[in-house]
């Protein structure tokens, strides 16, 4: 197992990450990790393209939890690698993403291991968290089963 290439000081990316993770979200560090989350997970799997971008990604985040926090349906698993500091996960991750080019931030919501709602950077970029979180709302009300 190769160790992760990293970009950025940890100590940057540490709470940046912890956006994320403090709401259930768990770290894909490899490639290795995303096999392991992606191919294996039955049901929906929501994975999130993390980034220290400032513009884009400061909205994705709040977005990405408000959606998750004030969904009636949520995906079954809450997945994030982190682009420029994770990059073997990220590549790895954007393999599945079929018919995108590598977008950061990005979140995609898979469905049994397939790509069913894709939303790239320029979708997030400029907008509000708010538009952003009813999109992902839409969604997941689309191809996420109800909880019980």
């Amino acid at each position: 197992m190769s160790m992760p290439r990293m970009m950025y000081d940890e100590r940057l990316v540490a709470p940046i990450r912890e956006d994320l993770t403090r709401v259930g979200f768990t770290e894909l560090r490899t490639g290795a990790d995303v096999e392991a989350a992606l191919q294996s997970n039955a049901g929906t799997t929501l994975v999130v393209v993390n980034s220290v971008c400032g513009c884009s990604a400061r909205m994705a985040r709040p977005a990405v939890r408000h959606a998750i926090e004030e969904s009636a349906v949520k995906p079954d698993h809450l997945s994030t690698v982190f682009a420029g500091q994770d990059a073997e996960a990220t590549e790895r991750a954007r393999s599945y993403f079929t018919g995108y080019p590598p977008s950061s931030p990005s979140i995609a919501l898979m469905k049994n291991g397939k790509l069913v709602y894709f939303m790239e950077r320029w979708q997030i970029e400029s907008r509000d968290a708010a538009a952003i979180t009813a999109d992902l709302k839409a969604a997941f009300a689309m191809h996420c089963q109800p909880t019980s």
